[in-house]
């Protein structure tokens, strides 16, 4: 059984004040749990309803294990329906992204975006495709937010992400650095080479004026219906499945 400073601990994670400040943050879902067991992540605690006990692959010793119940989980879960296993996981410490990583390779840029979902399903997706990092800029959704975990489905245990003042990074790399905007260069026409930035902007503003004009290779998808936008995740997943066409050409 928790006691009421657990509860109260594991509920104040729910916010990014105290995520932050705790360097900690929640997965659910055993698939996901399982996932981090087996990354360079290193998890805090698991609670677990009984029956989810024998899915839990080989544990390091560090990792602690409370049995819960049904009112228990449902106190500190960020789920409307739980999934019958939680874990607390340390947020790694400053990651720092070395520009000259980038190269021979292409990185994902976000710049403004806001829904946890979407920025959930662009990591995802990266994953998918094999792109090893999500760059955000600080104005972006934090990626611990519980919304944004659920969303990557596992996916945040093997990309990397970092927060970067993109205005800064974008004028000391030496690389293409191709920008979702609505009149550009039709996607199917571009040369994408074999490294490379791919910006996409905040879901209601497109990128900032400031990024804008350090985009050297403007792109679009190209419009066929009445859609005024696409979402900005969907948008990823086109941008990273042309470019992985080309890359296996």
């Amino acid at each position: 059984m928790l006691s009421k400073s657990q509860i109260s601990f594991i509920k104040s994670l729910h916010q990014k004040k105290y995520r932050k400040e705790n360097g900690i943050f929640i997965i659910e879902g055993i698939k996901s749990i399982t996932e981090f067991i087996h990354s360079p992540y290193q998890v805090h605690s698991i609670y677990y309803l009984p029956q989810y006990q024998s899915l839990l692959p080989k544990l390091p010793a560090n990792i602690k294990l409370f049995e819960v119940n049904n009112a228990e989980l449902d106190k500190i879960s960020t789920l409307q329906a739980p999934q019958g296993i939680l874990a607390l996981v340390n947020t790694p410490k400053n990651p720092v992204l070395s520009v000259s990583e980038l190269a021979g390779s292409f990185s994902l840029v976000l710049d403004g975006v806001q829904d946890p979902g979407n920025l959930g399903t662009i990591i995802r997706t990266a994953d998918w495709f094999g792109f090893g990092q999500v760059i955000c800029s600080p104005s972006t959704v934090e990626v611990y937010n519980p919304k944004t975990v659920q969303a990557t489905m596992g996916s945040l245990s093997r990309v990397n992400v970092f927060y970067e003042n993109l205005r800064t990074l974008l004028s000391a790399v030496k690389l293409p650095v191709f920008g979702a905007v609505l009149n550009g260069n039709h996607i199917y026409n571009t040369d994408w080479g074999k490294e490379g930035l791919v910006i996409l902007g905040n879901e209601g503003q497109g990128i900032s004026p400031e990024i804008m004009d350090l985009i050297s290779h403007p792109v679009t998808i190209p419009r066929i219906g009445g859609a005024e936008s696409l979402n900005v995740a969907v948008s990823a997943a086109i941008l990273c499945a042309d470019i992985s066409r080309n890359l296996q050409k």
